[in-house]
């Protein structure tokens, strides 16, 4: 019907916002290469990693990202091998932090990003790896140890979901995390399927102050058998309104689900489906709850870490906040055009 196109042109405009854009480009490399406290360049923070050189530890190209993924030109290969050991942890850890002054601890968000590993350089299941984590572990990915060979969903330290890890699987996944009322749910899909969902909402203590999602993996039992692992990593961004598709990018996809939606309420027609598995509950390793997994103590011991604003951060500002109060209007219009096209039908 007309007024479903109607929708569609103020919901593609107004409908979502990707916070945090950490999709892997050309540019990724240079800016990890030159990222420091005193030179925060990009769009992550690149301080846990080894003493090698950073393409020992994070590479991108064309060839290492989700094939069906159109919105990411290029994905970034991961690595961790005896070297990897961060801050005497007697760990194996490679990890991005997501570099942002947006509130992506607050309200709502979906934080996207997908995973795959191949035969050569493969994970080793013998170990427990924790892979994009956040500080407090109330939602993580896990793989080996007591998961085996099974990529697991934990939230509140147990386990909600699993599969198998085969190599050469893209593994979609979104967490659905609503920071103030304290839920996370799982969203997932393979290659290019549309993301569902899968598990949740699951209560958990969903604790960040914005700089503390980890992208990557740590490895417990580090001195063990620290033979080369690769692991792969394709479109990584964050947003406010769940987009299923797979390299859609945010406002297209949520616009097409949010139409949906406003015209099943005009028709006063509803539908829904929920499919959720779960695996029995396993309780997550002491070891990896007691483990402090940022250098939040030494950023803030260290002047370096304290960044003066400069005049590009506060023009940023300024256009964060012209975004909000022009979709704050598109949505006022938006309200207006569905109470008209309700009092047409």
């Amino acid at each position: 019907m007309l007024y479903r196109y109607i929708l569609a042109g103020f919901l593609g405009t107004a409908a979502a916002e990707t916070l945090w854009d950490g999709r892997f480009d050309a540019d990724t490399a240079s800016a990890l290469k030159s990222w420091s406290w005193s030179n925060q360049a990009g769009a992550y923070q690149y301080y846990i990693h080894g003493s090698g050189d950073v393409t020992d530890y994070v590479n991108v190209a064309a060839d290492f990202k989700n094939p069906a993924d159109s919105a990411s030109k290029q994905g970034a290969k991961i690595s961790i091998d005896k070297t990897s050991q961060w801050n005497g942890g007697g760990m194996l850890r490679t990890e991005l932090i997501p570099q942002t002054d947006k509130g992506i601890n607050k309200g709502t968000q979906y934080y996207h990003f997908s995973m795959m590993h191949k035969g050569e350089n493969a994970p080793n299941k013998a170990h427990e790896h924790q892979v994009c984590f956040f500080e407090s572990h109330f939602t993580e990915m896990k793989f080996g140890g007591s998961s085996g060979n099974k990529l697991e969903w934990f939230a509140n330290s147990q386990s909600q979901w699993s599969v198998d890890f085969a190599a050469g699987v893209w593994h979609n996944i979104a967490y659905e995390i609503d920071f103030d009322g304290g839920k996370v749910s799982y969203y997932h899909s393979t290659g290019a399927e549309e993301l569902k969902k899968v598990a949740g909402p699951v209560s958990v203590s969903a604790s960040s102050n914005g700089a503390d999602w980890h992208l990557g993996v740590l490895r417990l039992d580090g001195n063990d058998d620290a033979t080369l692992e690769d692991w792969f990593f394709s479109g990584v961004y964050i947003e406010d309104t769940l987009t299923t598709a797979v390299g859609s990018g945010a406002a297209s996809g949520a616009a097409s689900k949010a139409v949906d939606t406003a015209a099943a309420d005009t028709e006063e027609a509803s539908s829904s489906a929920a499919v959720a598995t779960t695996a029995a509950p396993v309780t997550s390793t002491a070891a990896a709850a007691a483990t402090p997994t940022t250098l939040a103590t030494v950023a803030k011991s260290s002047a370096a870490a304290v960044a003066t604003p400069t005049a590009s951060a506060a023009a940023a500002s300024d256009s964060s906040d012209n975004d909000a109060e022009t979709r704050k209007n598109l949505q006022k219009l938006y309200d207006i055009a569905v109470e008209w096209l309700k009092s047409m039908n």
